[in-house]
């Protein structure tokens, strides 16, 4: 080849090692490091997988052979390639690239010499055609996990390294970190207020939904404010009909400190107001949620009624708060209605009540009558006004409306009239059923003054 062929074949590569330089740099600007007049190209090349897949990350011994020793995760991003090509005078027409080194960070891939020889082999097999871009493409989406024997026949990827148990939490904490970072990169769109904001001003809750902080912060603190626990979660439409609420950490993301104190404090409220059998500490310093010990006994052995706080290990009756007086000792507050009761079925000025009245002082007495018929008057009125909710047995006093109850505790749909449960799918049947109890009785009035009256002035 004369001398001004050969310049001219130089000129040629050149400009076409330009030309795909800036098509890489177009597509992948965040991989590429060049220096063209040195003929070289450094490249950091993340590793996404198409969609999450389990990775095995096994030991191997001095030997080389695998242990038991086995990780098991699950990724969809690897830690980044780092590539160094020299591309040679006359690169891609007569000569390939030359590899120059292939390191993976935090060295997840310790054998790079097969995929440095599938590089140069592809150039072979496309005539000396450029390949830098095919190389990157190969690389960023995994293709070449399969070529090099990484990807075993279940689409497990396999990955050896001499210490898993330092390996699989690196890999965690990269995948963890880039997303972060993706995420505070993009846009996105709140759908409470329309606006469209830089990820590091939203918030993605664990169900995939987005939301700027800002909002989440308002709505948030408000229904912490007003103490309605139940609403804090995802303002999606689908997610509220489905109930789902926030997690812990996603509050502690968007709220203040006191905010999630009192969040929490709600979150023991409503336990202990939806499960019956959980009782309050009556210690004054302490006052934490002590749940129903998993006691087989039956109810009559009165070892049921023993509550142990798992906070100050106070032990208690949960009948009387009072300090456990054993499963054979009547409660005193059973103790004190029977004195009540005896003390009043006794004549006036006679020698039995004298008697109660020393022992324990007639001021006493008189309070503990007090207090007894208070909380019979108070029974009675549950018992005329109110209906028990068969699913959590709350009292509810219905004022007006009709009888299809929905309990605010359990959501358990009732009739207030008898306290039947109604399903939720169709809670009307119930009333609509010839012969029921409830038949036609949806509205019931107790008095005149409740019934509907045309507005004076108006022809009915």
């Amino acid at each position: 080849m004369s001398v001004t062929q050969d310049s001219e074949l130089l000129v040629e590569c050149l400009e076409l090692q330009r030309e795909e330089l800036e098509v890489l740099e177009s597509i992948y600007p965040d991989y590429l490091s060049t220096d063209i007049s040195k003929g070289s190209v450094k490249l950091e090349i993340p590793v996404e997988l198409e969609d999450p897949r389990q990775v095995f990350v096994k030991d191997i011994d001095q030997q080389g052979h695998s242990s038991s020793d086995v990780k098991s995760l699950t990724l969809s991003l690897l830690p980044p390639l780092l590539v160094h090509v020299m591309l040679p005078e006359t690169y891609p027409l007569r000569e390939p690239p030359r590899i120059s080194s292939i390191r993976a960070t935090h060295s997840w891939m310790l054998h790079t010499s097969r995929l440095r020889d599938l590089i140069v082999d592809k150039w072979s097999r496309q005539a000396g055609e450029r390949v830098l871009c095919d190389m990157v493409d190969l690389i960023r989406s995994g293709a070449f996990l399969n070529e090099i024997d990484m990807v075993e026949d279940c689409g497990v990827l396999l990955i050896q390294h001499n210490t898993p148990e330092l390996l699989a939490p690196l890999l965690i904490s990269f995948e963890t970190l880039a997303k972060s970072d993706e995420f505070n990169h993009n846009s996105y769109s709140c759908s409470i207020c329309l606006s469209s904001l830089k990820g590091s001003k939203c918030l993605q809750l664990s169900c995939k939904h987005i939301f700027c902080r800002h909002c989440l912060e308002d709505f948030w603190g408000l229904c912490i404010t007003e103490g309605d626990v139940s609403r804090v979660g995802c303002p999606d439409p689908n997610c509220v009909k489905e109930g789902r609420q926030a997690d812990e950490e996603e509050v502690a993301r968007v709220v203040s400190e006191e905010g999630v104190a009192r969040w929490r404090w709600l979150k023991e409220k409503s336990m202990m107001e939806n499960d019956p059998s959980i009782s309050i500490c009556p210690m004054v310093l302490c006052q934490k949620p002590v749940p129903k010990p998993q006691i087989t006994d039956s109810e009559e052995s009165g070892w049921q009624k023993l509550r142990v706080c798992p906070s100050c290990s106070y032990s208690f009756c949960s009948f009387c708060k009072r300090t456990w007086h054993g499963p054979l000792s009547a409660c005193p507050i059973s103790a004190y209605e029977t004195l009540v009761l005896d003390y009043l079925a006794l004549p006036e000025d006679s020698p039995g009540r004298k008697t109660i009245e020393n022992r324990f002082g007639r001021s006493i007495v008189l309070k503990m009558i007090v207090t007894y018929q208070e909380e019979q008057a108070f029974s009675q009125w549950l018992a005329d006004s109110s209906t028990r909710c068969p699913g959590c047995n709350v009292h509810i006093e219905k004022s007006v409306g009709c009888n299809h109850m929905i309990c605010s505790k359990c959501k358990q749909h009732f009739c207030y009239r008898c306290g039947t449960r109604l399903f939720a799918a169709s809670p009307y049947q119930h009333f609509s059923t010839p012969g029921s109890s409830c038949f036609n009785k949806l509205f019931d009035f107790s008095s005149e003054q409740d019934e509907w009256q045309p507005i004076e002035g108006f022809n009915v």
